[in-house]
């Protein structure tokens, strides 16, 4: 039993990847990397032992189905830890099969529909299987697409997630797969560990077939790349005091599910892209004290707010703060339940709300500006002695970019940019915005890195 409490207390530190092999050499090439829990599917739940002999927690995978509890059971009688139920279960079979094994202390991580994410449960792990595949993505003519804020579009899980790390004080896993009949450069895998951790979530780590076939037969290439993954994963794990970090910047967005907060490509997103800085407010938290610091705010859908919520958004009016709320009648699109992104005919619906938005922020500086990143995505948070600010950068181009330029409000002294190549860099820091906030140069960033201000 003891042994099950020792399970359940350490979710919250799995790094957890999908394993298709049931030869117990290939958890040498796990052993390479901080994973530490591996998703089985059914063929390969015989490799559970093994890997529990070199202190790794495989978990069985099971998919809905009338006969996934008992598929469960065999999972554990083969040696898993727990179960990842892996596909939209409907939410009574779900919690009938988390209760039949939570007698025997059997955790179950759930990679469900966003829309059925227990986000307020107290689990220590939730998760989703959906997901877009992040990166920079051509059209046919090999044009790139462009967002409503003019900027390339960038496909992102960041702002959904950084909404449930808002409403949610679980563990995030994102267990979306490469697309099929493609293979991907190693690029787009570090994107997606840094699509994920920047927003404090995981993703479980999945590799296209081809990479995969390669690095089991020992392919030099691809064993290069797995190393770089494995790189890229430790880096935010030696940082993961971070991960529950507060959102910094001056600019509150009040949404909730029902207007679009698990969207990819939604408003929290197009103004991200603006480099922006946002902190996401579910109207469930939308209560005396909540708007803290924040001069600005966004109400999707005002006709959501009971009168409790509305006379918080009036106290930060009279207090000072300046708010746009959606138009007198607007709704925003109805959604389909399965639904992760917006169509084009939603985005042309949300454009006004964006251009409201875009002119109440126009040049100001609400906690950071970036320069020459059209290719890159941000995320400030407050560091942990309320005296600095960690920025975190992500480049979702497959190359490096150059002439990097970060100001942020606040006076610091020192300034650290922190890499996955190991490189722990002191930057030179210079006032900007007449000496209230202070602006540094990154001369070259591959694929992510963090900067710290204090």
């Amino acid at each position: 039993m003891w042994i099950a409490l020792l399970v359940l207390a350490a979710m919250p530190e799995w790094i957890p990847a999908r394993w298709n092999s049931a030869d117990p050499k290939s958890l040498e090439l796990i052993a390479q990397t901080p994973i530490n829990c591996i998703l089985l599917e059914q063929p390969n739940w015989t490799l559970s032992k093994a890997a529990a002999a070199r202190n790794i927690t495989a978990l069985g995978v099971v998919h809905p189905g009338a006969a996934a509890l008992d598929q469960a059971r065999q999972a554990v009688s083969a040696g898993a830890a727990g179960v990842v139920l892996d596909g939209d279960f409907e939410p009574a079979a779900a919690g009938h099969i988390r209760d039949v094994l939570s007698d025997s202390k059997i955790p179950v991580v759930e990679l469900s529909a966003r829309y059925r994410m227990p986000l307020d449960a107290a689990l220590p792990v939730i998760g989703t299987n959906q997901g877009v595949w992040p990166g920079i993505q051509t059209e046919p003519d090999n044009s790139v697409k462009a967002a409503p804020s003019g900027a390339a579009w960038i496909y992102t899980n960041t702002g959904f997630l950084r909404f449930a790390r808002a409403a949610s004080k679980s563990l995030i896993w994102v267990g979306v797969t490469p697309p099929e009949k493609n293979t991907w450069r190693v690029e787009r895998y570090l994107q997606a560990v840094a699509d994920a951790a920047m927003s404090g979530a995981r993703w479980v780590v999945a590799l296209d077939p081809d990479f995969e076939k390669r690095l089991l037969e020992g392919d030099a290439a691809a064993r290069k790349d797995w190393t770089r993954i494995g790189q890229m994963l430790r880096f935010y794990e030696d940082h993961k005091d971070w991960r529950d970090l507060p959102p910094h910047g001056l600019l509150a967005l009040v949404q909730d599910v029902p207007t679009g907060a698990l969207l990819s490509g939604g408003i929290l997103d197009m103004i991200a892209v603006k480099h922006t800085p946002v902190r996401p407010v579910p109207v469930r938290r939308l209560k005396p004290g909540v708007m803290g610091p924040t001069k600005m705010a966004v109400d999707v859908d005002p006709e959501a707010l009971n009168t409790e919520q509305k006379d918080v958004l009036k106290s930060f009016t009279r207090a000072g703060g300046m708010l746009l709320s959606g138009p007198p009648g607007w709704k925003f699109p109805s959604l389909k339940e399965s639904q992760i992104t917006l169509s084009d005919e939603d985005t042309k619906t949300l454009d006004n709300i964006w251009k409201e938005v875009n002119a109440m922020t126009g040049r100001r500086n609400l906690g950071a500006r970036l320069f020459n990143v059209s290719s890159m995505l941000s995320n400030l948070l407050s560091a942990p002695d309320g005296k600095g600010v960690i920025l975190h950068l992500v480049n979702y181009s497959d190359y490096p970019v150059e002439g990097i330029t970060a100001q942020v409000l606040g006076q610091f002294k020192h300034a650290r940019l922190y890499t996955p190549e190991g490189e722990v860099k002191e930057l030179e820091t210079y006032p900007v915005d007449e000496g209230e906030g202070t602006g540094v140069d990154i001369d070259k960033l591959a694929v992510s890195g963090i900067v710290k201000l204090d």
